[in-house]
């Protein structure tokens, strides 16, 4: 059963001003231990075990030394220093600063309003829903309030879905299906790939205890060359680092995905969270993960497949430095996106829409970005139901735009055609964006806003007004949990014609402006997603997988080879009203309600370049 959130611990510069640079360390109720992997600086002053912080749901704290080095307490209100020193134990009150070296390493403690007054977290949710539950607009039943209680899919549609990541200081029923990265990185994986845009070694390697026992794993990142020294010296010598060429300014390697392979086959996984803290633990996030096995015999074949294709082109283009790993009856093999050719990717559930940096034109063109989408729709068959029928964008940073790329974007994602040959047309979009109360009333306050960094100069163009809508999640209790998740669907009532879950924002940068006379497309950054579409209905579903023993495995891999397809599947929301068991129903948990709510009067969309005076669930003023 999860703890309740009871407290934080806010890093502060030497000016006492807070560290956006640094994520917040959350307290639960009970013992907390803070150390050494709690601070972006090495330093071996602090010990990996420093402190432990004891905190109650009633709103009290204690503090105990347990490193060789004192800390200091300074009361709030602008008291005197103590020193504590190891092995003694001090109380703490509300806003009293904390330095872990004396001098260096400050923190703020902001107890969370205790029990007593009915402020917890886990009560303000439940009010919340209680509240949402009550002011339900017609149209909406019941029932969709805190629909992801019921969001239990069994493991053959599992790779037909993605999930929510679990977020803390939610009550138990809010993280139902959700996944942890100790659910994704898990059995006897012999080597691994994590691909991210922001690393933090210390708390990947104290969150996932796993790495460390994969003998060899290759970290492709995308950061600036500060940080990179920074996890060159903190990375286990095992770790192979590897930033990809951006040959076009302000580009990012921004593709978040992970690729186990196992001595079964290779778990694929495609997701929104940076590696860092703050991502996999206060933030609405998704992921997609499915496991393939070994191909027939150890030679390589051409490709089988869409899903094949869109992996191997997107791997061959990051061109990292080819490493050799041991697999059991397998001996040493040469880890380079070729080797991915030797798994069978035939029961793949999704398709792959990436973006690489560069000037595509000819064949290339419709290879990446937002062209890429366009083709693989324009194949596709649709029901009648999604003729004109709206687009969402949803994302968690919003570029330069204007109305010319706005409209090359929305006719891409409004391809397709009916079965009798009929083209869908043209989707109105609503933008689904956090206002400025969302960020004030969020689990993490204004600091939410750091992973939302769009600048007033984009966010208040004027012909922008007419797209936002709102971040409401009732039924998934992620209202408070602003979104880093990136989502892209076109939708009729509940029903879905398709759905993108991507590291994509929407920008010119990471979909591609179409230049030259429309023969030229210009990506400036590598981004991932994983596009679900409605597709034949297989009789036995999707059982293979890698961390199973291998009887099971085998009889899976068997199994899959003699399916019969039969009609196709059909994509829905969590909150679709029908029968979830049905083999054809693919229910995905969109974490934001449908239709969107536009904007009203008074509501102001986030920019991160803004001052906000009212203060937020901490007490806290934007910028600090």
């Amino acid at each position: 059963m999860a703890l309740s959130q009871v407290a934080y611990l806010i890093p502060l510069k030497a000016d006492l001003n807070e560290d956006n640079s640094c994520p917040r360390i959350t307290l639960s109720e009970g013992p907390n231990t803070i150390g050494r992997g709690n601070v972006s600086i090495a330093d071996k002053r602090l010990s990996r075990k420093h402190i432990t912080i004891i905190a109650s749901t009633t709103g009290t704290a204690s503090l105990s030394v347990e490193g060789t080095n004192p800390v200091v307490v300074r009361s709030s209100g602008g008291g005197e220093r103590k020193k504590v020193n190891p092995r003694e134990e001090v109380s703490l009150t509300n806003d009293d600063l904390i330095e872990l070296i004396p001098g260096h390493h400050f923190f703020k403690l902001v107890l969370l309003p205790s029990e007593n007054n009915g402020e917890n977290q886990t009560g303000s949710h439940e009010r919340a829903a209680k509240k949402a539950r009550k002011a339900e607009t017609q149209g909406n039943d019941d029932d969709d309030v805190e629909a992801i209680r019921r969001f239990c899919l069994p493991d053959e549609k599992l790779p037909s879905t993605f999930r929510l990541m679990n977020v803390n200081g939610l009550p138990d029923w809010a993280n139902t299906s959700c996944v942890s990265i100790n659910d994704v990185i898990e059995g006897d994986v012999v080597a691994a790939i994590l691909s991210n845009y922001m690393v933090d070694v210390d708390w990947l390697v104290s969150a996932c205890p796993k790495l460390a026992s994969i003998p060899q794993v290759m970290v492709i990142h995308g950061e600036g060359d500060g940080r990179q020294e920074c996890i060159q010296r903190k990375k286990p010598a095992n770790w192979i680092l590897h930033k990809p060429r951006l040959p076009i300014s302000f580009g990012t390697h921004h593709s978040k995905a992970i690729f186990l392979v196992y001595p079964r086959g290779v778990r694929v996984v495609v997701h929104t969270a940076n590696l860092i803290h703050v991502d996999w633990n206060n933030k609405s996030q998704g992921l997609w993960m499915q496991d393939f096995p070994w191909k027939d015999g150890d030679k390589d074949t051409p490709k089988a497949c869409g899903f094949e294709g869109d992996l191997i082109d997107y791997l061959t283009v990051l061109k990292w430095p080819e490493f050799t790993a041991s697999l059991p009856g397998r001996g040493n093999v040469k880890i380079n996106a070729a080797f991915f050719k030797k798994f069978d990717y035939s029961g793949a559930t999704v398709r792959l829409i990436a973006s690489v940096p560069g000037y595509h034109t000819g064949l290339n063109l419709r290879m990446w970005g937002h062209m890429k989408l366009r083709t693989i729709l324009q194949e596709c068959i649709f029901d009648r139901e999604f003729r004109r029928s709206p687009l969402v964008y949803q994302f968690s940073s919003l570029g330069s735009l204007d109305e010319k790329w706005l409209a090359e974007f929305g006719a891409s994602l409004s391809s397709g055609m009916t079965e009798d040959k009929t083209p869908l047309g043209p989707g109105d979009p609503l933008i689904i964006w956090p206002t400025v109360e969302d960020v004030r009333s969020s689990l993490e306050g204004y600091a939410a806003g750091n992973a939302i960094p769009s600048p007033l100069k984009n966010v208040e163009k004027p012909f922008l007004q007419k797209y936002w809508a709102k971040w409401k999640a009732d039924h998934s209790a992620r209202g408070r949990a602003m979104p880093h998740i990136k989502t892209f669907t076109r939708y009729s009532d509940q029903n879905l014609a398709w759905f993108l879950l991507t590291s994509s924002n929407l920008s010119k940068a990471a979909w591609g402006a179409l230049q030259k006379n429309n023969s030229q497309l210009m990506i400036r950054s590598y981004e991932l997603g994983v596009l679900f579409l409605p597709s034949p209905v297989k009789t036995r579903g999707c059982k293979f997988s890698c961390t199973e023993n291998n009887s099971r495995t085998m009889r899976a891999k068997q199994e899959t080879k003699d399916e019969v397809e039969k009609s196709r599947s059909k994509l829905v929301t969590m909150t679709w009203q029908g029968d979830r068991d049905s083999p054809e129903i693919i229910s995905l948990p969109v974490p934001y309600q449908l239709p969107p709510k536009p904007y009203a009067s008074q509501d102001v969309p986030w920019s991160w370049d803004r001052g906000y005076s009212k203060k937020d669930v901490y007490g806290q003023v934007w910028p600090r």
